[in-house]
């Protein structure tokens, strides 16, 4: 069975994170690879519904989802989790997760500036907020703790989804993960 490992793609919404782990998912199936994209949206449609967004259930939401990326990876899978994780205290939680129970774990920070996550605005959050209609917005009224030394830090604004993958693959061979 191959070695299995969590790659845990941080940033602010519209980011890239979700499309950055989908492209990095063919790029692994196809060296034989098993994957699983645990997307944070989908994860609070089904797993995590019952949080909200204080600082508190945020912290859980990445508790939970940490869980089950450290038992995929620690089966042979490959755990891509595009996730915001605004805290950083949160993130180092899911990393001493892995850590304690010996399985590969990989942060990478796809550092994209607000304003371009703005332009993006994938879901339409920015506008939302931008209104009034939602408050809370990871990086415009609620916080985003960068992390300080990730493994790997994208700058998704100024290179392509193929190139970012890429990126993420060729750190994921070098430590035997790929």
């Amino acid at each position: 069975m191959s070695t299995g490992a969590t790659v845990w793609l941080t940033g602010l919404p519209s980011a890239g994170k979700t499309t950055i782990a989908h492209e990095l998912a063919g790029l692994l199936r196809a060296d034989g690879r098993r994957v699983e994209v645990l997307d944070g949206d989908e994860i609070r449609a089904v797993l995590t519904a019952d949080l909200g967004f204080s600082r508190a259930d945020r912290h859980t939401n990445v508790q939970r989802i940490g869980f089950l990326a450290e038992l995929l990876a620690r089966n042979g899978v490959t755990a891509l989790v595009p996730v915001i994780a605004p805290y950083s205290d949160s993130r180092e939680a899911v990393r001493k997760r892995h850590e304690a129970g010996g399985t590969a774990y990989v942060e990478v920070h796809v550092a994209t500036p607000v304003e371009v996550c703005s332009a993006r605005d994938v879901k339409g959050l920015y506008a939302k907020q931008a209104a009034g209609e939602i408050s809370g917005l990871t990086g415009v009224d609620d916080p985003y703790e960068e992390p300080v030394a990730p493994d790997l830090r994208i700058e998704s604004h100024t290179q392509t989804v193929v190139e970012s993958a890429a990126a993420v693959h060729q750190l994921l061979a070098e430590r035997g993960l790929a």
